[in-house]
Parts: structure tokens; sequence; C-alpha cells
């Protein structure tokens, strides 16, 4: 299997994650105006699902280092099993509050807020769990992203103070919502990172390389659907019409589902780099870095979206030095292992 031993060549991967966890929400954006978001999802999670069986079947099952893709799904012990589907039910049902976040807020509120928390509070989880890298810089970067999120937060405050057409349910359910994400989300990576061996080289038995652990986590997203989706379609926490599964399949166009299959093939596409390059940067930086989606996403919402348009006079200087706080924050969690 394609095995990552540089912590350049790491770096390089998790980079790629940020891109992809920042860009991913925008397939969400393109089918919100004919396609709620519920509907939506359910073609994103299948995509996820689909995406890691084909890479655990090609990159996850060539070469001679490692095991393969199926011979290590075979040997993989329960309680492993179960810790990397654990870690899909936690991060579908968050992932859920993000996309509904979106709904309200936009994505350069909701994606801030809630995969910063989640940066903070995952990067502690995974650092305790495995201790890779400087303390002093990855917490000091740590903290430049918490300013970050505070920065994001006042800067939402105010757009919304001077909107007098508010139908999204306010300030405090878009934050809300988003803090919710937030806190789930920064411990899905890690019940993934206890499931995988210090030497993906030469995994240990009964446990999983990074391509079964990613599609068995898969499994946990798509299965939690029937439980969680089912509840977002039925009661729209963001405000919107209900829809049923009958609407899935009579309302949506082809178009509609291969957007949210795309966007389902993305954000796997970054979790899957992260997790193979967690092996040379350690868990807790792959996790921080690949975080730095916020930026990517608050960037798409701020210039391509233009969800900051008409705010008050002083809003662009904090979103600025939101921006500013992420990327220094970002480069010293990058130095924290170099």
């Amino acid at each position: 299997m394609f095995i990552v031993e540089s912590y350049t060549v790491a770096v390089s991967l998790i980079l790629v994650t940020m891109i992809c966890w920042g860009s991913w929400a925008n397939t969400q954006k393109l089918a919100s105006k004919e396609w709620s978001f519920p509907l939506f999802y359910w073609d994103y999670a299948i995509g996820v699902m689909l995406f890691s069986l084909i890479l655990g079947l090609t990159a996850g099952s060539s070469g001679t280092e490692g095991q393969g893709f199926i011979a290590n799904l075979a040997q993989a012990s329960t309680d492993v099993i179960i810790s990397a589907l654990i870690g899909g039910i936690i991060f579908n049902i968050a992932n859920l509050l993000l996309v509904a976040a979106i709904d309200i807020a936009g994505l350069a509120v909701a994606f801030p807020i809630a995969i910063g928390l989640a940066l903070v509070l995952g990067v502690v989880d995974n650092y305790i769990q495995r201790p890779v890298g400087d303390p002093t810089f990855l917490f000091l970067g740590v903290a430049l992203v918490t300013i970050a999120i505070i920065l994001n937060a006042i800067s939402y405050k105010r757009l919304q103070e001077n909107r007098q057409d508010d139908t999204s349910g306010g300030i405090a359910k878009g934050i809300g919502i988003s803090v919710a994400a937030g806190i789930l989300m920064g411990f899905f990576y890690g019940f993934i990172a206890k499931t995988l061996p210090e030497n993906f080289a030469e995994p240990t038995i009964g446990l999983l390389t990074p391509y079964s652990s990613v599609f068995i986590f898969s499994l946990g997203v798509l299965f939690s659907n029937f439980i969680f989706n089912t509840f977002f379609m039925y009661k729209p926490v963001s405000g919107g019409d209900p829809v049923t599964y009958g609407d899935y399949f009579s309302k949506g166009t082809p178009k509609l589902h291969l957007i949210g299959l795309l966007g389902g093939f993305i954000w796997c596409t970054g979790l899957s780099l992260n997790i193979i390059a967690s092996g040379s940067a350690g868990p807790a930086i792959s996790y921080g870095l690949g975080q730095g989606a916020t930026m990517v996403a608050a960037a798409w919402g701020v210039f391509v979206w233009k969800e900051f348009a008409g705010a008050p006079q002083g809003t662009n200087k904090l979103i600025g030095a939101m921006f500013l706080c992420f990327i220094i924050g970002l480069s010293l969690i990058i130095y924290a292992r170099g």
C-alpha cells in the first residue's frame, strides 16, 4: 500500500487535506437552491463510502509495504472496528450540524467557528493519545486559531446586527449550532487514531491500515445517516420545509446527485490523505493542520460567495485579523514537528 515516510511529503498531503476539507461544502452551496441539505447529504455520505472503497482497492492494495486492504480488514479485531465505526457516527452528527449551520449562517461563519473549535479540541485529544511535536509551538498555534474563531464570531455578530431582514434564526442560532458541531467534530479523529499502528509498514495484528480505517469509518457515517439524517429530514434544524425519502427519488436530478457524490469524494480525499500523512506527522499535527480548512472555507465565503457583503465599517479589519491569526497559528503547528 502507499505509505508516506517523509515529513515534507506528509505536510504536502495535509495541505491538500486543507483544500479538500475547506472546499467540499461548495457543492452544498451549488445544490442548495434546488435541493435541501438533508437530501444533498445522502449523496454526500454515499460518496464518502464509495471513494474510501475505491481508494482501499487501489492505493490500499498495491505495493509491497504494509498489508493489503482486504487482508487487513479480515484480521481486524472487533474493538478496533467498533472504534472506527464510532468515529464515523460522531463525525456524522457533527457534520450534519455543520451543514445546517452553513445553511443558516454561510461558509464564512460556520466553518471558522465549528472547525476552529474542533481543531482546538482535536489537537489536545490527539496529543494526549500520541504526544508528537513540540507542545510549546503546537499549543501556541492552537491559541492563535482560537483567537481567529473569536474574531470571526464578532464579525458575524456585527453583520447580523446590521441586517434588518434576518430570517435565519438570528445570531444565537447560527453560532450555537456551529459550536455544537465543533465540540463533536473535535473528537471523531481520536477514534480513528486508536485503530492505527505507529508503523504503517508493519501494522500490529488486529489494528487497521489507514485505508481500512477510513472505509470502516465511512460505514459508520452511512449507517448512522439512517438515524440522524432522517431526523434532519423531518425536523429541519435550519428552519426549512420537511422533506421525505420520496423527495430524494422524485425530485433529485442526475446533476444534483452527482454534486452530492462529488462533495463526498472531495471530503474523503482529504481524510484519506490526512490519515496517511499522520504516520509521519503524528495525529495531533496531522489533524490540527488539516483543520486549517477553516481558513480555506472562510476565504470561499468571503471572496467568492460574498457572505459579508454589506457588513458595517471595520468588519473587514476583523476578517483580515482572523486570516492572519489562522496563518500564523497553522505555521506554528507545522513548525512544532519540524
